[in-house]
């Protein structure tokens, strides 16, 4: 009887079935691999240089302050009334706070809230591979299936016919992220167009991740999908402060949805999180409303990392993508004769001394297994340090003279 009853015990714990259909974070584990041999991250997509200085002040004045205790759950007032003016203000769509914006604990709980909100298991979500990693588990922990849609190289532009096949009976959303992580791409308007009229054909929703949208390179423009035709009242914008405002680790994000989709969205966000961090917020709303310089100023400081790494990476034989968004540079690793992604990057973190993303966790497919993606939102001196670093690297075949 006794072991009738440890064996039933034993045979439960154990983890669901839904965490064994996705591993770990990939670009948090090179962090790791990076900390353990004293690397140079060129991995993990965070500034290692200064947050502005007047969004730093604002948090302290906010703590000073006691706002130490919760917000309201969906957002503080002054950081959603903040959201709805800036982006009313730039894009010309019409964004009322009270009954569209929810501020999250940063846009990967923006986007789980969402996928939550909106996915009833059976559903189907379509994915532009390579992704950025959540992506995929996010499909998978909501009961969504993912079906997924190739960005073919170099210009990162997809098969037309290939998107309309994933649209289905069943397809509930299309994620996209714009500017794209992991390639730098910013999707045109055509482009855009055909997600939408794909989006009104068959009833379905567009969450659209713009966390990078003033981060954008050579005339290049950011069009949100919610602007188009017909989207307004089925897309779900998510952003935050971390990569605009160099806070990654402030944890403050946001959705803009359509009044219809934002009780329910509130409602996964309350019980997943209760609330982002008060004072944070206080921060955030100073921070909308910096001048339009800043945001000029922060493409042309990136552009100028951009071109830096580009020009480092391709004088050490990789075969470079130049994004146009972003601070990511995609990168074909096929030269220096390794097996894999995998292999190569674990190499060049403990041998060289420089972290970079395996490529294959941007695909369900085996597409990256000859690609790496590096980051770029590090300071001068660390891109330099990177490329001393890399002297140590020779293409398979080649010979050090």
């Amino acid at each position: 009887m006794s072991l009738v009853f440890e064996s039933m015990t034993m045979s439960k714990l154990t983890g669901s079935k839904k965490a064994t259909q996705f591993t770990e974070s990939v670009i948090r584990e090179m962090t790791r691999l990076n900390h353990q041999y004293g690397g140079v991250n060129l991995s993990q997509g965070f500034p290692d240089f200064p947050a502005p200085q007047a969004i730093k002040d604002a948090a302290c004045a906010a703590i000073n302050a006691d706002v130490n205790q919760y917000a309201v759950t969906w957002g503080a007032p002054p950081l959603r009334e903040a959201i709805a003016r800036q982006f009313t203000a730039r894009y010309g769509l019409e964004i009322v706070a009270d009954e569209q914006v929810t501020v999250c604990c940063g846009t990967t709980e923006a986007m789980m809230a969402t996928m939550m909100a909106i996915v009833d298991p059976g559903d189907e979500v379509v994915v532009f591979e390579p992704f950025y990693e959540n992506y995929g588990p996010d499909a998978i922990l909501s009961g969504a299936t993912p079906r997924y849609v190739t960005l073919h190289a170099p210009a990162w532009s997809f098969d037309p016919d290939e998107l309309a096949a994933a649209f289905k009976e069943k397809t509930k959303a299309i994620i996209i992220n714009k500017p794209n992580n992991p390639t730098g791409k910013v999707f045109t308007r055509d482009e855009l167009e055909m997600i939408a009229m794909l989006c009104r054909k068959w009833d379905a929703i567009a969450i659209s991740d713009e966390i990078y949208e003033h981060i954008i390179y050579d005339g290049h423009q950011h069009i949100p999908i919610a602007t188009l035709e017909g989207m307004a009242d089925r897309t779900v914008t998510l952003n935050g402060l971390s990569k605009t405002y160099s806070v990654t680790g402030w944890r403050v994000g946001w959705t803009i949805s359509p009044p219809s989709l934002t009780g329910a969205i509130r409602k996964v966000h309350d019980f997943l999180t209760v609330g982002a961090p008060a004072p944070l917020q206080e921060a955030g709303a100073v921070a909308l409303g910096f001048p339009e310089e800043y945001y000029t100023g922060l493409a042309a400081h990136y552009q100028t990392r951009r071109d830096a790494l580009v020009e480092i990476l391709e004088r050490h034989h990789f075969t470079t993508y130049k994004p146009s968004g972003a601070y990511y540079i995609m990168t074909d690793i096929s030269v220096f004769g390794f097996a894999d992604d995998v292999e190569f990057a674990r190499y060049l973190v403990k041998e060289v001394g420089v972290a970079a993303v395996p490529g294959s966790s941007f695909y369900k497919s085996g597409a990256g297994r000859t690609k790496l993606r590096f980051c770029f939102c590090k300071r001068d001196e660390t891109l330099q340090e990177a490329d001393r670093r890399l002297l140590k690297l020779v293409p398979a075949g080649a010979t050090l003279h």
